[in-house]
C-alpha cells in the first residue's frame, strides 16, 4: 500500500476544509420556492445539491469521521433534504419522468446517510420491474451509476456487474495513452460505482485493479501538469478505492498546497473569481470531490473499507 501517516493527515486536512467551505456556502444551493419536479434548469441548484449530499453521505458513512465532521456533514445533508422537500420533490420527479435516473441516484445519497422516503421506496420497487426502465439506453458507466443507486435503495435490477464493468472503456484495459479528458472522467466514475465509493474495493476485477495501479500515477501527473485539479482529485479517489489503496503523499501535498485557506479547491489553473456566488458555482464540484477523496483516503489508510453503518436520520 502506498499510504503513510502524512497521507492520512493531509487527506483529513483537505477534506475537513473543503467540507467546511461547502457548509459555509450552502445557501447558494437553494431551490426556488416555486420549483417543480420538471426542473427547467436542473444544473442550477438541483445537481449541486445532489453532489453535496453525496459528499456529506460519505463522511457520515466513514468510521473515521470525527464529531465535528459528522455534525457538519449532517447539517449539509439536512439542508439538501429540506430543499428536496424531505424527498417529496425527488418522488414527484421520478413519478412524472419514469425513465429519468437522477431522482433515484440522488435519493441513494440520502439513503446512505440514513434518510428514507416510503413513497419513493414503493415507486422505485415498481419502476425497477418495468421493461422500459431496464432497457433504457445509456452509457455503460452510467448504467453502473444506476445499478449502484438501485443497490443502495434496495431495488433489484438483476445487475450483472461483471458484464457491465467489461462494457466500459476501463473494463477493456485499453491503451493507457489513448485516454482523454472525458474518458478520464468515465474511468473514475466506473470505479466509483463498482466499488460504491470505496466501500467494496474487492469488486473491481483483478486485471482492472492491476491496470489502474500501474497507470493512475501517470494520469495524475499528466493532469496535474496542466492544472486540471478536479480530474486530478477524482483520479485520487480512484486510487483510494483500490483493494490495495494507492495514496501517494506527493499527490496529497500537491492538493493541499493548491487548496485556499478558506477551503476552496480550484477546479483548474484559471484565476478564481472574486464574486462569492461565482466562486461557489465554479468550484463547488471540486470541493465535493476533495471531500470524497479525503474521506475515503483517511478511511482506507487507517485500514478500513471506507464504509460504516450510517447514522440514523430523519424520515
Amino acid at each position: 500500500m502506498t499510504a503513510t501517516a502524512p497521507v492520512t493527515a493531509l487527506a483529513h486536512q483537505v477534506a475537513v476544509r473543503a467540507l467546511g467551505w461547502l457548509h459555509t456556502h450552502r445557501g447558494y444551493d437553494s431551490l426556488a420556492e416555486d420549483v417543480t419536479a420538471d426542473l427547467t434548469e436542473p444544473d442550477s441548484a438541483y445537481k449541486p445539491l445532489g453532489e453535496t449530499a453525496l459528499a456529506a453521505s460519505l463522511v457520515l458513512r466513514s468510521s473515521a469521521a470525527g464529531g465535528t465532521e459528522v455534525r457538519t456533514a449532517r447539517g449539509l445533508l439536512d439542508h439538501a433534504w429540506e430543499q428536496f422537500r424531505h424527498g417529496d420533490l425527488l418522488y414527484e420527479r421520478q413519478l412524472r419522468h419514469t425513465l429519468m435516473t437522477d431522482p433515484m441516484e440522488t435519493y441513494a445519497h440520502f439513503v446512505r446517510g440514513g434518510y428514507r422516503h416510503p413513497g419513493m421506496e414503493r415507486l422505485l420497487r415498481h419502476t425497477g420491474r418495468l421493461r422500459s426502465v431496464r432497457a433504457a439506453e445509456v452509457y455503460p458507466n452510467r448504467k453502473l451509476a444506476v445499478a449502484n443507486a438501485a443497490r443502495l435503495t434496495g431495488v433489484d435490477f438483476g445487475t450483472d456487474w461483471a458484464e457491465l464493468t467489461r462494457a466500459t472503456w476501463l473494463g477493456a484495459t485499453p491503451e493507457p495513452w489513448a485516454i482523454s479528458w472525458m474518458t478520464g472522467y468515465n474511468v473514475t466514475h466506473t470505479v466509483f460505482h463498482v466499488t460504491d465509493w470505496g466501500a467494496r474495493p474487492g469488486d473491481l476485477p483483478p486485471d482492472v485493479t492491476e491496470y489502474l495501479a500501474r497507470w493512475l500515477p501517470v494520469w495524475i501527473d499528466i493532469w496535474a501538469e496542466v492544472a486540471q485539479w478536479d480530474l486530478v482529485a477524482e483520479l485520487m479517489i480512484v486510487g483510494a478505492c483500490l483493494e490495495d489503496p494507492l495514496c501517494d503523499p506527493e499527490h496529497w501535498r500537491m492538493l493541499a498546497e493548491i487548496q485556499h485557506p478558506d477551503g476552496l479547491v480550484p477546479r483548474d489553473g484559471d484565476p478564481v473569481a472574486e464574486d462569492p456566488a461565482q466562486r461557489y458555482g465554479d468550484h463547488q464540484h471540486t470541493a465535493v470531490v476533495a471531500v470524497a477523496a479525503g474521506t475515503i483516503a483517511v478511511s482506507r489508510t487507517l485500514g478500513g473499507s471506507s464504509a460504516a453503518s450510517a447514522a440514523p436520520g430523519a424520515a
